[in-house]
């Protein structure tokens, strides 16, 4: 499988040549269980279907391995022995929400037609691997047509990463757009924001759709009124109007939909601004951080969704991480194209 790393270490995927790699998935037999194949301390199969990861500090994920929707995150964030906090946003019994990846095949459908998700709920377990308990992992693969997938699930005391590789086996190449996005949980509306995009170009646009979604690409883009004492509120600019972020902190108060990234135009110079690697988002009602890196995709999408968080409940939440969305990936016969997110934190 792939090798277990420290996140600090994972160089930035690129388009790659590949190597002969054998496509196929460990076969369990009717009497051996997940758990009993795979299972090993601080990996936990159950017989949901489900698969529990907790290193040595308590920190801990939860996973369907069916769609590889990861619907649970609680890291240990305060020093007191039930120092963990939930990051993950859910609802519908954990089917809506959370971290999922989603990606597209463009050469699927005509382009009057939407495409076809490329990634559908047929992952199977490839393979696990851990550094004593302090490092786990969990493989999961899928085959589409002719391409290859494996989806790859880490957890470290202070961090987790989801990571993505493609190979395309067939013999003409594939156009894919995609995103791993993240529902991240806040305590309420008014504290809520992210850090670190000041200066980089952005636009409104779509949420890509998928199973996990909480609003769908039309709510997203559905323009809303501020309501009273919203000072400094400004509305939205139209989708394809670009705007350079001009502040340090972006407030997610009110609903927006946006992705953060170098204008396609511009992708053609030899120097342009790129959307920046990591960013952070801000938990001002429970004092916590936590930063996203972005690998391997070109953009960033972020939304908020205003006053539609009330028809899920109290809490509030955004949806953001790393994304193909405006210039899809080329992935070459005989190649392979790889993409991650890591979350980490410093808050103990």
């Amino acid at each position: 499988m792939a090798s277990l790393l420290s996140f600090t270490s994972i160089p930035k995927p690129n388009i790659t040549k590949a190597c002969s790699l054998s496509s196929s998935t460990t076969t369990i037999s009717p009497q051996e269980t997940l758990d009993q194949k795979f299972g090993r301390k601080g990996i936990k199969f159950s017989d949901s279907g489900d698969v529990e990861l907790t290193v040595r500090n308590g920190s801990s994920l939860r996973m369907r391995i069916a769609d590889g929707h990861v619907t649970s995150y609680r890291p240990k964030v305060y020093w007191k022995d039930d120092g963990f906090e939930e990051v993950l946003y859910t609802v519908g019994g954990r089917d809506k929400g959370g971290i999922g990846l989603v990606m597209y095949d463009n050469d699927v459908a005509g382009p009057n037609l939407k495409a076809s998700p490329l990634i559908t709920s047929e992952w199977s377990v490839k393979d696990v691997d851990s550094d004593s308990i302090d490092a786990l992992q969990v493989e999961l693969s899928s085959t589409n047509g002719t391409l290859d997938l494996t989806y790859v699930v880490s957890l470290y005391p202070l961090s987790m990463a989801t990571a993505v590789i493609v190979k395309n086996n067939g013999r003409k190449a594939v156009n894919l757009t995609g995103a791993i996005l993240s529902h991240f949980k806040f305590k309420r509306r008014s504290g809520t924001a992210i850090q670190g995009l000041r200066a980089c170009s952005y636009c409104t646009h779509p949420p890509l759709s998928s199973p996990f979604e909480l609003l769908s690409p039309a709510e997203a883009m559905k323009s809303e009124e501020p309501g009273w004492f919203s000072f400094g509120w400004e509305p939205e600019k139209k989708p394809g109007v670009w705007t350079v972020q001009d502040v340090p902190i972006t407030i997610l108060r009110h609903k927006l939909s946006r992705v953060y990234s170098a204008p396609p135009p511009e992708r053609s110079k030899h120097f342009h601004n790129t959307a920046p690697s990591k960013y952070e988002t801000l938990d001002q009602g429970r004092e916590l951080f936590f930063r996203v890196i972005r690998i391997g995709f070109e953009d960033i999408y972020v939304s908020s969704p205003g006053s539609l968080s009330q028809k899920y409940g109290n809490d509030y939440f955004i949806c953001t991480g790393p994304a193909s969305m405006l210039v899809p990936v080329v992935v070459n016969p005989g190649e392979e194209w790889r993409g991650a997110q890591v979350i980490e934190h410093d808050n103990l």
